[in-house]
């Protein structure tokens, strides 16, 4: 196939269609917030962390053992993760044990990797 053979040269509205597809578009607020959500999973790294998080819960020392950098930058990524809703903690007397926020974080990342597993 061409490359124009992808691109629609008629001039042809679906009327119903547009009509139903503009009525059920959420407001541009959560298009941001979903972009935003991408884009913090758009980092090597962070993506490590989560795939370490989703076998396991693990602690800072834990997860820059398996990752084999420090400790300050894996906490400066978990940083960025908490605060965008990805990851939370739990402290246990002196450690901080860090998991996948919820079951939504953990499905996304395991469709995601599916996907990519699926394309090779």
């Amino acid at each position: 196939m061409s490359k124009n053979e992808f691109i629609c040269d008629c001039n042809v509205i679906h009327e119903e269609l547009v009509r139903r597809t503009i009525k059920n578009m959420p407001d541009e607020d959560l298009f941001n917030k979903l972009a935003e959500f991408f884009k913090i999973l758009g980092d090597t790294t962070r993506v490590k962390i989560l795939f370490a998080l989703d076998q396991n819960e693990m602690c800072v020392c834990d997860i820059a053992n398996v990752l084999n950098m420090s400790k300050s930058s894996i906490s400066h990524q978990l940083g960025t993760l908490r605060r965008s809703g990805i990851v939370k903690c739990t402290k246990v007397g002196k450690e901080v044990f860090y998991m996948l926020d919820d079951e939504h974080v953990k499905e996304v990342f395991e469709i995601g990797t599916k996907h990519i597993e699926h394309k090779k």
